[in-house]
């Protein structure tokens, strides 16, 4: 149905896949990359075939009026044009560029990557752009120092592993007639988190569960112990056993041990889809964390013991993050 919508995917998808094959094949994925004549490419920008119009237009007008100081002006402009897309593309190639590291984020928020760039000669960069389309992303100079290290980001929306498309790094240094460029694959992959989503106050309040946790209360389903029997008794605990044996009567007592540590469990939202069960957990993490509140996570072949703290509020998100998007 979007193909019958879009007639134009019909020629821009299969233009599009052939380009990226090319691309991979020409600049493949690599956490360091060093931009060389077969990463770059260089055109004139609006401006640049502005000016190209202008050297046209002077030509005639110098021929049709026989001017040499036209001529020479035409002359002087044709040979800036020819000398300035060595000095562009001169202003990229040779660059190194190094994934540093990627920041966590949640779906919905931008995330972000340190990137160092270099020189590894003596020669003086200017004007570098680098970004992830159609954000602005990041310019930097390198003058003084021979490399810097910068952040640039770009959106995400869902959560999960997410592999950042290629960088685009580009200079239109000196005049900004050529654009010199690259599309680079730096194996940038972010960690996005689920969109934190208020599902109400935290779910305070115990849950049956063994092991030596939590609080024991009286009433439950495990057998604790004999006790003197007292009137009104149910007829049901009564240890009849004990007393056909000769025994004074006696009943029998039940407890169950519930947990009141705060977990933060699947089943609490039970009726809600995927996602947003996931939203509400991220969003009680969120908020047990501020308050200084040990907390445990229990999703679908995972649990994670209450804790506190920076290491443990990451391995919660984590969990939420890659959480299997099929699951139910």
């Amino acid at each position: 149905m979007s193909v019958l919508r879009n007639p134009a995917r019909f020629l821009t998808d299969p233009l599009r896949g052939a380009m990226q094959r090319w691309l991979s094949r020409r600049a493949p994925r690599s956490r360091s990359i060093t931009l060389n004549h077969s990463r770059l490419f260089i055109l004139p920008t609006r401006a640049g075939l502005g000016f190209l119009l202008v050297i046209m237009l002077l030509w005639l007008l110098g021929t049709n009026y026989e001017n040499n100081l036209v001529f020479a002006l035409t002359f002087l402009l044709v040979s800036v044009f020819v000398v300035l897309p060595v000095h562009t593309f001169a202003n990229l190639t040779g660059l190194r560029l190094q994934l540093l590291g990627t920041s966590p984020a949640f779906a919905g928020d931008f995330a972000e990557a340190q990137i160092n760039i270099s020189r590894e000669d003596k020669r003086e960069r200017e004007w570098i752009r680098l970004c992830w389309p159609p954000e602005e992303g990041a310019y930097l100079d390198l003058c003084a120092q021979a490399s810097e290290d910068i952040r640039i980001s770009m959106p995400v929306v869902e959560r999960g592993r997410v592999q950042a498309p290629r960088l685009r790094i580009e200079s239109r240094f000196p005049l900004g007639l050529f654009r010199c460029w690259s599309r680079i694959d730096l194996d940038v992959e972010f960690l996005v988190y689920p969109r934190p989503i208020s599902a109400g106050p935290l779910p305070f309040g115990g849950v049956q569960t063994e092991g030596d946790f939590g609080e024991v209360r009286h009433g439950g389903d495990d057998f604790s112990a004999l006790k003197a029997y007292q009137p009104g008794d149910s007829l049901r605990h009564v240890a009849w056993k004990q007393y056909a044996a000769g025994r004074d009567l006696y009943s029998k007592d039940y407890e169950c041990r519930t947990d009141v540590r705060l977990w933060l469990d699947w089943a609490l939202l039970d009726g809600r889809d995927v996602e947003t069960r996931l939203s509400n957990l991220c969003y009680w993490c969120l908020q047990a964390e501020k308050q200084g509140i040990a907390y445990g996570l229990r999703l679908p072949g995972v649990a994670i013991e209450p804790s506190l703290g920076p290491s443990h509020q990451r391995e919660v998100l984590q969990a939420l993050a890659l959480f299997p998007k099929w699951g139910s």
